[in-house]
């Protein structure tokens, strides 16, 4: 028997729990999921519908890609947006990998989760920003954690291991968008 699974997210966690804002600690949030099939090697997780800010960036390198879309990204968060709201700094930072039949095309979607007080209705950026607001749809994801920093070297070995790892344990691949989480 085969099981669907979505394939968006090659996984690479280096996410803070927390921040201090001067003697207050708060948590930092992350989109919700639920826990679907967890091995030794990676889960299937279904993520509830949600909203996220997307910054593409042309360029040939991840970690070149990854650095000028959050800085974007940041500044939307830090109040250049329609009505100057700040907001929660939020986990993780996806980027998209382009690959040949990903949407993503010749460059890198870099995205950060909307904290829910502004799910419902985020800000819109600033035009200077070139950000897109976009809705997820529930959806289920596989994820491979890997040891390290994602860079330009090692980000296709890991998404070779996550599909072998999918193809041992016999799970239909339907999507082929591969995501860097930090």
């Amino acid at each position: 028997m085969e099981t669907a699974v979505v394939v968006h997210f090659l996984c690479y966690f280096f996410i803070p729990i927390c921040w201090c804002s001067g003697n207050i600690v708060q948590a930092i949030e992350l989109p919700k999921y639920t826990l679907m099939l967890s091995e030794s090697d990676f889960q299937i997780r279904l993520y509830n519908e949600s909203t996220w800010i997307s910054a593409h960036v042309s360029g040939t390198s991840f970690y070149q890609s990854y650095k000028t879309g959050f800085q974007r990204l940041y500044q939307y968060i830090h109040g250049a947006n329609s009505n100057s709201s700040k907001m929660a700094f939020t986990a993780p930072a996806l980027t998209s990998v382009p690959s040949s039949s990903s949407a993503v095309g010749d460059g890198y979607i870099v995205r950060m989760f909307i904290s829910t007080r502004f799910q419902g209705k985020p800000p819109l950026p600033n035009p200077e920003l070139k950000l897109r607001i976009e809705k997820w749809k529930t959806q289920c994801i596989a994820v491979r954690k890997f040891s390290g920093y994602a860079n330009d070297d090692n980000i296709n070995k890991e998404i070779e291991a996550l599909l072998t790892t999918l193809n041992n344990h016999s799970l239909t691949i339907q999507d082929t968008d591969y995501i860097i989480l930090e």
